[in-house]
Order: C-alpha cells, then sequence, then structure tokens
C-alpha cells in the first residue's frame, strides 16, 4: 500500500505509545534524559545568608559619610572564608572579613568590597557608605525550601544537572529511552576493518543511521549486517525484537531478487502497515508490526535511509519519548541557488539553513550519494509536481 508521507507518519504514530517505564540513574548520566517526577527543594538555596564578594561584614549604621577623605575605622574580630560559619556577633564598631560564598555572621546587615578599604586586619579603614543589606544574599534567595523546581516531562540538560546536584541530587528518576536495534542487508557491503574485495563496497548505513540514533539521544542495543538471506535476517529479528522497541533495517525493500525483506515480514507473520511512500528519495520503505516491535525497513541507498530515518523515525521518537526537541520542525526560507529537476512527487534536499536563507551544496544529490550531505542542517522540501526551484523562491525546509 502505497501512502503520503504525512499518512505513512500518522499511520506510525497511531501505533506508537508514550514510555512510561523509568529508572533511577545517576545524575552523571541525566542530560537529554526526560525527568520522571516533580523535583522540590528539600533546603533553601542558598540555606544561609551569604557574601556575594570578598570584604567586610558590618553594621551600615557604622559606615554614614564615609568616604576615602573621611573613612572610618572600625575592629576586625574574625575572619571567615566561604566553607566556614564565624561564631563572632557584629556588634557596633566591629566587623568580620568575609571571602565570597561565606556565610554572614549574625549582626552585619551588608558587605563592603575590599576594595573600598585599606585591606585592613586587625583593624579596617572603611571608605564608602553602603545601605542595609546591600551586597547581601539572603538565604533561599535561589529557591525555598519545598518549591516545585523542575516539573516532571523536563528534558534535562547541563543547567538542570546542576540544579539537581545543587539540591543534593545525586541520583534522578527518568523515563526509559527507546530501545533500537539496526540491521543492514546486503551481499555487496562488508563492514570496515574488512579487506575490500572484488564488488564490495563499505557499508556506511550501519554507521550513519546508529550514531544519529546515539546523537539523538537513543539507546542503540544492536547494530549488525547481514547478507541477503532472508533466514539470516528472520532469525535476527527474532532474537532481537523482544528487547528492541524499534528494529530499523536498510535494504531489501525494492522489488529485485534480492529484495528480501517483504519475504522476511512473511515468514515472521508480520502485519503490513505501507509498502512504498510519495517521496523521493526513500519511496521503497516497508513499515510492519512485529509483535509489540515497530519494524521500520528502509532503502539501502544512503541518502534515502537518513532521509526517512529523519522523516519517520524521529516523529515516533518523540512521541515515545515526549521530547519536543525530537519533532520535526520546518521553517520558511528563500533559496540561495536552484534546483533544476522535475519533482513527480515530493522530493527531499540536502541543504544548509542560516537565517531564514537555504542553500543546496555542490556535488551530486542522488540518494546513493553521502559525502555531499556533510555540513548540511536541513532538507529542503520540493512539493510533487514542481519544475523546477529558482534562485529566490520560496520553499518550506525541515530542520535537522
Amino acid at each position: 500500500m502505497m501512502v503520503e508521507l504525512r499518512r505513512a507518519q500518522e499511520m506510525l504514530l497511531e501505533r506508537t505509545n508514550r514510555m512510561i517505564e523509568t529508572e533511577f540513574i545517576s545524575l552523571w548520566d541525566a542530560v537529554n534524559r526526560v525527568l520522571a517526577e516533580d523535583i522540590y527543594a528539600g533546603h533553601d538555596q542558598p540555606p544561609f545568608p551569604r557574601s556575594p564578594l570578598d570584604g567586610y561584614a558590618l553594621q551600615s549604621s557604622d559606615i554614614k559619610g564615609a568616604s576615602k577623605e573621611h573613612p572610618v575605622t572600625l575592629t576586625v574580630i574574625d575572619e571567615v572564608d566561604a566553607g566556614y560559619v564565624s561564631r563572632a556577633c557584629v556588634e557596633e564598631g566591629t566587623a568580620v572579613r568575609i571571602m565570597t560564598g561565606a556565610p554572614i555572621p549574625d549582626g552585619a546587615d551588608c558587605i563592603v568590597g575590599q576594595e573600598d578599604t585599606d585591606y585592613g586586619e586587625e583593624t579596617v579603614e572603611i571608605y564608602e557608605e553602603i545601605q542595609a543589606y546591600e551586597n547581601y544574599c539572603y538565604a533561599g534567595e535561589d529557591y525555598k525550601a519545598g518549591t516545585k523546581i523542575l516539573e516532571k516531562d523536563t528534558l534535562l540538560g547541563h543547567v538542570e544537572a546542576g540544579i539537581l546536584a545543587s539540591l543534593g541530587v545525586e541520583e534522578v528518576r527518568v523515563y526509559r529511552r527507546p530501545r533500537v536495534s539496526v540491521l543492514t542487508t546486503g551481499d555487496e557491503t562488508i563492514l570496515p576493518g574488512e579487506p575490500l574485495g572484488p564488488g564490495k563496497i563499505y557499508d556506511s548505513n550501519l554507521y550513519t543511521l546508529a550514531t544519529r540514533l546515539t546523537f539523538l539521544g537513543i539507546d542503540v542495543i544492536q547494530r549488525d549486517h547481514v547478507d541477503d538471506d532472508s533466514g539470516a535476517a528472520v532469525k535476527w529479528i527474532k532474537a532481537n525484537a523482544e528487547e528492541s522497541d524499534i528494529i530499523i533495517t536498510t535494504g531489501g525493500v525494492s522489488v529485485g531478487r534480492k529484495d528480501i525483506m517483504h519475504e522476511v515480514t512473511e515468514r515472521l507473520g508480520c502485519e503490513q502497515i505501507f509498502w512504498k511512500i510519495l517521496i523521493k528519495p526513500g519511496m521503497p520503505t516497508l513499515c510492519a508490526q512485529y509483535r509489540e516491535t515497530l519494524l521500520i525497513c528502509l532503502s539501502g541507498n544512503p541518502f534515502g535511509a537518513a532521509v526517512n530515518l529523519e522523516l519517520l523515525v524521529r516523529p515516533v521518537l518523540a512521541k515515545q519519548t515526549g521530547r519536543k526537541d525530537l519533532e520535526l520542525k520546518r521553517v520558511s526560507a528563500v533559496a540561495e541557488n536552484g534546483f533544476p529537476k522535475r519533482s513527480g512527487v515530493t522530493r527531499y534536499v540536502r541543504a544548509y539553513y542560516e537565517d531564514g536563507r537555504v542553500r543546496i551544496p555542490e556535488g551530486s544529490n542522488a540518494s546513493g550519494i553521502l559525502s555531499s550531505m556533510r555540513g548540511c542542517n536541513c532538507l529542503m522540501e520540493i512539493p510533487a509536481g514542481t519544475v523546477s526551484v529558482g534562485k529566490g523562491d520560496r520553499v518550506w525546509v525541515v530542520l535537522l
């Protein structure tokens, strides 16, 4: 059953559920994971009034009218560094030398920066008048105990990791990530490290797809290659389906003698979702359901496989994870150069987008070519029936 791209996406999403399984992981591993619970502060942050600078803690009433010409002299009764607490109580005529981050001692209501003093150790001359609670960080200035700090379903980044660390959190509950297995097929392809014999090429698809999934924050639990052998492919899929939410394959999806995936899905007893999408490249894409696992069989052409990983697999991953950043984003752009070919079906062309403009790189756009995709950050979308795209035309692009 041939379908349009939008319908193909809908059909896959209809079979996709949001992940509900959760796990505790180290905060070190939390970046790009989705929080599975609300996080509340267990203490004030900071937990005590603290100094925002190096200087002297004192009473503002002691230094009214202080200036370089008319300094006020105070007795230094203690010194306190960050991580320690002064037992002294600041009273009239006294000061405590204090370092950035140290708790402000009792009795003090402001901090004078040391650059406005003579840096005295037993006594100190103050050269500036400041007001009460100036240069003074209150307890709970960042957040108060009991405050909701992070909401469930938040995508954790480095800032969120820092916030959790400030709460004393060592492990955090997150949703399990989708588990994806990748299988490439083809008698002609071999893995890097093997000698390149006659008629053979190195398998780029396995590396392109698996590393892209890893970059997107997905757990790739198996990655492998088999020849054009339906029995071997059936055996591999059976062995890995139970642990995989999605199995992605490349190759064997057209109508040639070596296009094995139709036989593979029949032998597995899969329910076919669709075969062929009205786009170029990547039209001969086969999607099926094998038990609880989505089976997405992509074209063996490197660019065609890469395109449909973005257009078909990413929306599924976005729904499974709840991650908005994985959703496809289309923006309008002005073409800086043209694309002369007629497009009988919707075509996707590798391109580079910046500041509302899009440029197609030099070199071949053939679906078997991967090198000209280097540096590209979008796919230019050319609607079916377009005779050509000219310089200055308004087009849509899908950001990668």
